[in-house]
């Protein structure tokens, strides 16, 4: 396994970590989790990722009960998760859901602490935006909650290059705890964002980058390409705002021409796919998601291909994917 810093914190994360969007609770139970998390961690895998929202609350339980069943020592793994929709959005929900406001921050990071049964926390991340609450209070609030010994870095996720850049600028003047760290979503077909918009960032303010759906939910398995199959992500009722993606022709067609190139270099579609997310040395740690044992030593076997991309391969795949990227 590959350690790499977290930009310019002296953390170091797995170049492959595990994530719980979709899958905890959803696919996969705390017998399945902690035997999935132990096969990572066996692997070196030493970074876990989840959010207060997913499947409201309970992929944090399902964590947590997986952390307490394996008892690893605490300096061996790190843990993140992420706040802002909210868990009770029933009704008005003001102060509840979509919102980075200093009472809702350390309502639900508290929350997380208890279901995940840990203190401190390593990475806590705002998970989108806040246009209503002003940035020096969603700043002062994270950089609080470190203070108070309740997490250890702080980050954002799908944030605007200009709305991390103000968030550090105003850490920095007041002497804060800076973000270090953003979560965006990347693939060969979803680029711009971190090749481009952020580019800046990495050496201006030491950014870092944990990087979510390296397989474009699925599609860059093959599985999509002769339409969507039972039991897969895209199947799920409360994934079917995906479906339209995931059955892009055009897309989809790439994916097959991906294919011998993966084989020439020993692996899958998938395979490819990640060690190609893996080979952006801006890249801190590419969060992988199984909802099998099987998919999670898969998805593990990228490692093999990282130094394989070369710049002549890194070509061949930017001639099939690049005029789809977005």
């Amino acid at each position: 396994m590959q350690y790499r810093r977290l930009g310019h914190a002296g953390l170091r994360l797995s170049a492959l970590s595990v994530g719980s969007w979709v899958t905890y609770h959803n696919q996969v139970d705390a017998k399945s989790a902690a035997e999935m998390m132990a096969a990572a961690y066996d692997a070196g895998v030493n970074f876990f990722d989840n959010a207060e929202v997913y499947a409201g609350g309970r992929s944090e339980e399902i964590m947590g009960a997986a952390l307490a069943q394996l008892g690893w020592p605490r300096l061996n793994y790190v843990v993140s998760s992420k706040y802002f929709w909210g868990l009770d959005r029933a009704g008005d929900a003001v102060n509840r859901k979509d919102t980075l406001n200093r009472k809702s921050r350390r309502r639900a990071v508290d929350g997380s602490l208890k279901r995940l049964g840990l203190e401190p926390l390593d990475l806590i991340y705002c998970h989108r935006a806040d246009p209503h609450t002003p940035i020096d209070e969603t700043v002062r609030a994270m950089s609080d909650l470190i203070v108070q010994g309740k997490a250890l870095y702080w980050g954002t996720s799908e944030w605007s290059a200009d709305e991390i850049r103000a968030a550090w600028m105003v850490a920095d003047r007041h002497g804060w705890h800076r973000p270090v760290v953003e979560q965006p979503q990347y693939h060969l077909f979803h680029r711009k964002r971190v090749e481009h918009e952020y580019a800046r960032l990495y050496d201006d303010i030491g950014l870092g980058l944990t990087t979510w759906s390296p397989l474009a939910s699925g599609l860059l398995t093959g599985k999509y390409r002769a339409g969507v199959p039972a039991g897969s992500r895209g199947a799920m009722d409360n994934m079917a705002f995906l479906r339209d993606g995931l059955t892009d022709a055009a897309k989809n067609a790439a994916v097959a021409q991906l294919e011998p190139v993966a084989a020439e270099l020993g692996g899958s579609v998938a395979q490819l796919a990640i060690a190609w997310a893996a080979s952006n040395p801006r890249v801190s740690s590419v969060i992988t998601g199984a909802s099998r044992l099987a998919q999670l030593h898969d998805n593990l076997g990228a490692l093999a291909l990282i130094e394989k991309m070369t710049p002549e391969v890194k070509a061949r795949i930017e001639a099939v994917t690049a005029s789809l990227a977005g």
